[in-house]
């Protein structure tokens, strides 16, 4: 039965998951919304012989049209006419539904609604697909490796009394960069600490500065790069004028009292209780990595015996989630997209198709575990819930109230928890 024999200002064409819902409004609805826009277009324009917000209707109309209320009118309407169109369907739409003005005139406004439920999800199997987890294990060789960090860390820095300039050495320089001995922006620095070595200079110059001494004065040549970001200095030859003013060495620590002291690492007090800390967090990065690798390897598994058509909008919009996550990530570094775009030489179009993949993953992963919940009958109930928001908000130290509202509420929590209960039980069946 279509919406239309149950509601004759609704119509429901199903194709699939993909469903057409018309909504009309008109009487009165239709005319408090053309009068409303009405009072506040004539508060904006001006005729000639009235005063500004005082022009009667028919004089408006004649001015600009009845036409030209018809968008204001169709934007006060169309929250209304979008919660029509669920409540008369019963529709639950999985991605923003897209909606289209089918008609409109002085009478009433017709909305078409293109409503996207979920599709229907076949999992074939999902028990004893025998995915096996890798076993961790911490080398010596990634403890000493680690240890050797924490000293280089923690080593100390002081002025080189004697000697050249060496690679690993700190060479504290002024510098100016000329191209055809006229210096260029962004070309100077004074008193820049520069590691020898490091290579965040263009490549040979830090090459070119050892053997200096403090005091000592330096023509350097070099090319900027071919992919250089400037295009005035893009592959262009310049030359760096340098003075070095003084040399600094990096201090290797010992393991005494005073590196375990700067360490402030409870209950480690000497080299050996080091090690076994070091261990430990290797081994529960490791353990956590593998848990992450299995779970994705599970879920692939499954995901093999899988049938669904995904709509391209629910992929869309995962991409699009994806994006301004990206996003966020990268004005966390102080990048933005558009510099990001100009760096990498890449457009948006270029990134959506990159994160494309990832989303119809995302997606399909959601649906099928989605299916399994069903399938297996796990559900939530609301007082695990909000005894779950309860421990967070303690572990956050945040407000009960203030955590659901950034999780995005109960329901969040509650969806959450039951899509990490059928997680667990692949893992069981599966071993």
């Amino acid at each position: 039965m279509t919406k239309k024999d149950e509601n004759k200002k609704s119509d429901e064409k199903r194709v699939d998951n993909r469903h057409e819902v018309i909504i009309k409004i008109d009487g009165d609805e239709w005319t408090e919304a053309m009068d409303a826009a009405f009072e506040a277009k004539r508060k904006e324009v001006t005729v000639s012989g009235f005063r500004k917000g005082k022009v009667p209707r028919n004089v408006y109309e004649k001015n600009f049209g009845k036409e030209s209320l018809y968008m204001a009118a169709i934007d006060s309407v169309i929250q209304l006419a979008y919660e029509r169109a669920i409540d008369n369907s019963k529709l639950v739409p999985v991605v923003q539904p897209k909606v289209d003005v089918s008609a409109v005139s002085d009478e009433y406004v017709e909305f078409k609604f293109t409503i996207i439920t979920k599709p229907e999800v076949k999992v074939k199997k999902y028990k004893g697909l025998k995915v096996k987890k890798e076993k961790v294990e911490v080398t010596s060789e990634e403890i000493d490796r680690e240890m050797k960090n924490i000293l280089e860390k923690y080593g100390e820095i002081r002025v080189k009394e004697e000697g050249k300039l060496e690679e690993g050495n700190i060479a504290v320089i002024d510098f100016e960069g000329f191209k055809d001995g006229v210096a260029f922006d962004g070309g100077k620095a004074e008193n820049y600490e520069l590691e020898i070595g490091s290579n965040t200079f263009i490549p040979g110059f830090e090459e070119q500065l050892i053997g200096m001494k403090p005091h000592d004065e330096r023509d350097i040549d070099v090319t900027f790069p071919e992919e250089y970001p400037s295009e005035e200095l893009k592959g262009a030859k310049v030359v760096f004028k340098v003075k070095l003013h003084e040399i600094k060495e990096k201090v290797e620590r010992d393991f005494d009292e005073e590196l375990f002291a700067d360490l402030a690492m409870e209950g480690v007090n000497s080299k050996e209780d080091l090690e076994k800390e070091l261990k430990a967090n290797i081994e529960a990065q490791k353990e956590m990595d593998a848990e992450n690798r299995y779970v994705d390897s599970l879920l692939d598994a499954v995901a093999k015996n899988v049938e669904v058509d995904i709509p391209e909008e629910m992929v869309d919009e995962e991409v699009e989630r994806l994006l301004g996550r990206y996003s966020q990530q990268l004005q966390m570094q102080g990048v933005s997209l558009d510099l990001y775009y100009q760096l990498t030489k890449t457009t948006e179009a270029d990134l959506r198709a990159q994160l494309e993949k990832e989303g119809y993953k995302n997606v399909l992963y959601r649906l099928m575990l989605e299916e399994i919940a069903d399938m297996e009958k796990i559900e939530i109930s609301e007082s695990d819930a909000d005894k779950q928001a309860t421990e967070l908000a303690e572990k956050y130290k945040m407000t009960k109230e203030e955590f659901l509202k950034n999780f995005g509420g109960l329901e969040m929590i509650s969806y959450d928890m039951e899509i990490r209960k059928v997680v667990d039980l692949l893992k069981e069946e599966n071993k």
